[in-house]
Parts: C-alpha cells; sequence; structure tokens
C-alpha cells in the first residue's frame, strides 16, 4: 500500500514563508529544519507572494476568482439549457399554428 500524503495547516505555511523570508537561513536550510521539501516551501512563498490575502485556502476550496468562475460557468450552462427547451418549444407551437 502506498503513502499517504501529509497536508499542513495554514498557519503551518504561513509561520514556514515567515521564518522563510525574516530569517536569513536559505531555502533549502528552513525546508530540512521544517522536514519539508524545498520545492514545497517555494511553492508555499511564491502563493503568498502573488496573494497574501487568500493563500492557502484549505482543502477543496480555491480562491475567490476560481470560485466566480465555476459559479459564472455553471449559470451559462443552466442559461444555454433554458434557451434550448425555448426554441424547442417555439418550434412545437409554430408546427401547430399551420
Amino acid at each position: 500500500m502506498g503513502r499517504s500524503r501529509r497536508s499542513f495547516t495554514k498557519e503551518f505555511k504561513v509561520e514556514a514563508v515567515r521564518l522563510l523570508t525574516e530569517g536569513e537561513c536559505s531555502v533549502a536550510q528552513v525546508a530540512c529544519d521544517l522536514g519539508i521539501r524545498d520545492t514545497m516551501l517555494g511553492r508555499w512563498k511564491q502563493e503568498v507572494a502573488l496573494r497574501p490575502a487568500c493563500a492557502f485556502p484549505g482543502k477543496g476550496q480555491g480562491n475567490p476568482e476560481q470560485e466566480e468562475l465555476r459559479r459564472l460557468r455553471r449559470d451559462n450552462e443552466r442559461l444555454r439549457m433554458e434557451r434550448d427547451i425555448l426554441k424547442k418549444a417555439a418550434a412545437i407551437f409554430s408546427k401547430d399554428s399551420l
């Protein structure tokens, strides 16, 4: 059986990035001290740099832009279905009047 994935809390990630940015240690040294890979720590630093307010949203949650995009796509699909139904109804009613 394979290894299970480790998960880290938002607080742990934020603290790790803070240690990296405020300290004088390298990425490799901080990652080794925390027992994580340096590439993972680099991704966390990049995520905090890009979106400091909404970094690390949690399991299954995206950032606000992704959530809005998902909602808009769902609404768009619903509107397409309604439009198709109305087209078919209009075609049926126009045949009956002839």
